[in-house]
């Protein structure tokens, strides 16, 4: 089974060829940061734009690199939400074109399952397991049943740690994206300097919030003495803001592994994926919870953290393994939850 994955939801284009023996046999991606930078964070018509320019060239260089021809396909897969729907109209409508043009199948992938299963790309991780997702606009806990079978056991109540790394980045002045840019600046610095609070840690449940957190590290910014603020400081702040979100992480998550017994009995596996999931100071930490718990921590390697092509793909070969596939008018959602009982929406996934 070999499908042929398309990645457009924000600010990368991906695409990659992947079959049911979890090779990745070619891939692509193209990074938009430099567009992006000057404005501070995601433009989605800028976004939507290079997609369009950019996604068949990226195609056609995967399928050579693969020695891949259209026929040797068995399903297009594409991100179809959440995400921005300029980027995902590409995507969709890309991939909607080409399997129509070859008789190949058809599948609209969410976004956050191709998060959810990345981890089953490169290891063997077993259905049922406990998924920390934290990237740029997603934090969430989820029991995951099985392909299609996600329960959310928490969720943030404002803002994504992504969001937050980016806001302390733009604060600090350094540069977008500002996840990667917080984590230079921690390393080696003094986390106690700089106070700052842990919300929701202690409470009850495994629910996330992050507003107050950012607040504080603007309260802590303009504090400093006038002008730009000093290496020290940026550094000093980074860690302590670093140090907050882990040791928040590590409360919520503790909390889940709870509720996770209680549904399921004891867990083997902890995954941890989305672009956050990349920062090794979250992953050490995560990584020493997993040994207190004694649960096995899965992480996917860090490039199939951040938005990648592979995911995708590997998400719509597991989906057909289920005998899942899509018509040609499905169609893009800007919001698409996992669990649609605990957020209200209409369901998307497999039945219990």
């Amino acid at each position: 089974m070999v499908v042929l994955g398309i990645e457009t939801s924000c600010d990368e284009t991906a695409v990659a060829l992947v079959d049911e023996a979890r090779r990745v046999r070619a891939e692509a991606v193209l990074s938009q940061i430099a567009d992006h930078a000057p404005y501070g964070g995601v433009v989605p018509e800028i976004a939507a734009r290079a997609h369009l320019d950019h996604l068949d060239g990226l195609i056609s260089r995967v399928m050579t690199q693969a020695g891949a021809r259209f026929a040797d396909l068995d399903a297009v897969a594409a991100t179809a939400g959440p995400g921005l729907i300029g980027g995902l109209i590409v995507g969709t409508t890309m991939a909607k074109a080409l399997a129509a043009a070859t008789g190949k199948r058809f599948l609209a992938i969410n976004h956050l399952e191709g998060h959810a299963l990345s981890a089953r790309l490169g290891a063997d991780v077993e259905f049922p397991y406990l998924l920390l997702l934290v990237s740029g606009g997603h934090c969430q806990l989820l029991a995951v049943e099985g392909v299609g079978r996600y329960v959310r056991l928490g969720t943030t109540l404002d803002d994504a740690a992504g969001e937050a790394f980016d806001k302390t980045a733009k604060l600090l002045g350094l540069p977008f994206p500002g996840g990667p840019a917080v984590e230079r600046a921690a390393l080696g610095r003094n986390p106690a300097r700089f106070p700052l609070p842990r919300p929701m840690r202690g409470r009850p449940g495994c629910d996330f919030s992050f507003s107050g957190l950012k607040t504080a590290v603007r309260h802590a910014v303009a504090a400093l003495p006038p002008g730009p603020p000093m290496a020290a400081d940026v550094g000093d702040l980074c860690a302590a803001f670093q140090q907050a979100v882990g040791d928040v992480m590590v409360d919520r998550t503790a909390n889940a592994l709870a509720m996770f017994r209680a549904r399921h009995g004891e867990p083997t596996t902890l995954v941890a994926a989305g672009g956050v999931a990349a920062n090794l100071y979250l992953r050490l930490r995560l990584e020493a919870l997993a040994s207190d718990k004694a649960v096995r921590l899965a992480v996917p390697p860090q490039k199939y953290c951040t938005d990648n092509g592979a995911m995708i793909a590997w998400a719509g070969i597991e989906r057909l393994r289920v005998g899942l596939a899509d018509d040609a008018d499905a169609k893009p959602r800007p919001r698409w939850p996992l669990d649609p009982i605990s957020s209200g929406a209409a369901p998307s996934v497999l039945p219990s």
